[in-house]
C-alpha cells in the first residue's frame, strides 16, 4: 500500500470529501488535491465506475483512473447503510467540503447537501456537480458530455459546414465543470462560510460561449459553423492545408497582416482594400481566405512556422497528442509527470497550476478501499 506524502501547497490542511464517479466530481478532487488539500474519496464496494475504463493498467491502477484520481485517499461506504451513514457523518464533521457529482435526485435522496448535513458541520462547504442543476426541468435527465455539447450548441458550431454536428474532441464539459466547481469552493472556502454550491454542466458550457451568445441575445446575429475553424469575426483566423500538413494561422492586428503579406511576397495585399484592414478582410471573408489558402499551400507547416513567428505573426503547426506529450516545452514546463507506486511508475498529465517556490508533490491513485483502516480503522 502507498501511503500519500504528507500535503504540502496552500491547500494543506484542508480536508475534502469527494462522492463521485467518471470525470467531472474527480478531476475537481484531483485539482485540489494537488494543492495540497487531503481529498478522501469515497466509493461503494463496486468503485468509481472509471476503474473500468480502457483497456490500460500499470499492475492494478486503470490508466483512466488514475488520471483523475491521483493524490487522494480512498474509502469504501454504503453511506444508505445505518453503520456506514455514522461513518460518514464522523468524516464530514471534520471536513471542510464536500464534493457530490450524482443525479440531483440521487444527491437530495442519499442526504448530501448543506441542508442535510449544516447540523453536523454548519462550516461544511457541499459542492452538488451536475448535469443541469439541482432544479429546473432537466435537472434529473442524463448528463454526459456529448449530451451537453449536442444541447448547448457547442457541437452545431463545431466541424465544417457541410459536416455534421461534430463533438470536441475530448472531454470539455466534464473537465471545465470540474475547474468551476474548483473556483466554486475556493471562494466559499476563502468566506470562511458554510454553504451550498450548485454547479452545473450546462450553465457552465452556456458561459464558455459568451460572447457568441451575446451576439444573439443584443442582436438576434445567430452564430453559423465556419470551414476548417475559422473563428466568427477575425480574418484569417482558422486552419489551413499546407503542401505537407495543417498551420493554424491568427491574424488580428493590421500589423501583423502587414508582416505576413510580405512574407508571403504579396505585398498587394497590403493595398488592396478589400484585404487591407480586419473590417475589409471580414466582409471579404471568402476572397481572402481562398487567397491565403493558395499562398499557404506552396511551403511546408514548419516553414510557414519558421518563417512568420519571428515576425509575431500567430501560427503554429497542427500536430497530435503524442507530438505535444514529447514536446520540450512540455517537459520544462513539467507536465508530463511520473508517479511511484508499489504497482509500477505510472505517466501522467501534469497540474497547470505552478506556484512558485512551491515544489509538487504527486502521489498514485488509491486502490479501491485502500486507506479504510487508516480513515475508518477496519
Amino acid at each position: 500500500m502507498t501511503t500519500p506524502a504528507s500535503r504540502s501547497g496552500p491547500l494543506a490542511g484542508k480536508r475534502i470529501l469527494e462522492i463521485g464517479h467518471m470525470l467531472a466530481g474527480p478531476y475537481c478532487g484531483m485539482l485540489l488535491a494537488d494543492m495540497g488539500a487531503e481529498v478522501i474519496k469515497i466509493e461503494t464496494g463496486d468503485g468509481d465506475i472509471s476503474r473500468q475504463v480502457g483497456p490500460n493498467y500499470v499492475g492494478e491502477h486503470n490508466a483512466y483512473f488514475a488520471s483523475l484520481n491521483r493524490g487522494k485517499k480512498g474509502i469504501t461506504l454504503d453511506i444508505q447503510c445505518p453503520e456506514d451513514r455514522h461513518e460518514f457523518y464522523r468524516l464530514v464533521a471534520n471536513a471542510d467540503a464536500l464534493v457530490s457529482n450524482l443525479r440531483p435526485r440521487a444527491i437530495l435522496k442519499l442526504g448530501l447537501t448543506y441542508d442535510d448535513l449544516k447540523h453536523i458541520n454548519p462550516k461544511l462547504v457541499c459542492v452538488a456537480l451536475t448535469g443541469y442543476g439541482l432544479g429546473g426541468p432537466y435537472s434529473d435527465m442524463p448528463a454526459y458530455d456529448y449530451v451537453i455539447q449536442a444541447l448547448c450548441g457547442i457541437a452545431m458550431l463545431t466541424g465544417n459546414p457541410e459536416s455534421p454536428p461534430t463533438r470536441v474532441g475530448y472531454s470539455v464539459v466534464d473537465n471545465t465543470g470540474g475547474m468551476m466547481a474548483v473556483i466554486g469552493m475556493l471562494a466559499k472556502l476563502l468566506e470562511g462560510k458554510g454553504g451550498q454550491l450548485d454547479i452545473s454542466l450546462y450553465d457552465t458550457m452556456l458561459s464558455q460561449l459568451n460572447y457568441l451568445a451575446s451576439a444573439w441575445l443584443n442582436a438576434s446575429e445567430s452564430p453559423t459553423r465556419q470551414p476548417d475553424g475559422g473563428h466568427a469575426y477575425i480574418v484569417p483566423a482558422q486552419f489551413f492545408e499546407t503542401n505537407d500538413g495543417y498551420i493554424a494561422l491568427f491574424i488580428t492586428h493590421d500589423k501583423f497582416w502587414t508582416l505576413f503579406a510580405s512574407e508571403a511576397k504579396q505585398e498587394h495585399w497590403i493595398k488592396d482594400e478589400r484585404f487591407a484592414t480586419m473590417e475589409s478582410r471580414s466582409l471579404n471573408r471568402d476572397l481572402v481566405l481562398e487567397s491565403v489558402k493558395a499562398v499557404l499551400q506552396t511551403d511546408s507547416s514548419d516553414s510557414w512556422v519558421a518563417r512568420l513567428q519571428p515576425l509575431g505573426v500567430v501560427c503554429a503547426g497542427v500536430r497530435s497528442l503524442t507530438d505535444a506529450l514529447e514536446d520540450e516545452h512540455t517537459r520544462f514546463r513539467d507536465m508530463v509527470i511520473s508517479v511511484a507506486s508499489d504497482q509500477g511508475i505510472i505517466k501522467l498529465v501534469g497540474n497547470p497550476v505552478k506556484i512558485v517556490g512551491d515544489k509538487q508533490q504527486f502521489s498514485p491513485p488509491p486502490l479501491l478501499g485502500e486507506h479504510n483502516q487508516s480513515i475508518l480503522g477496519r
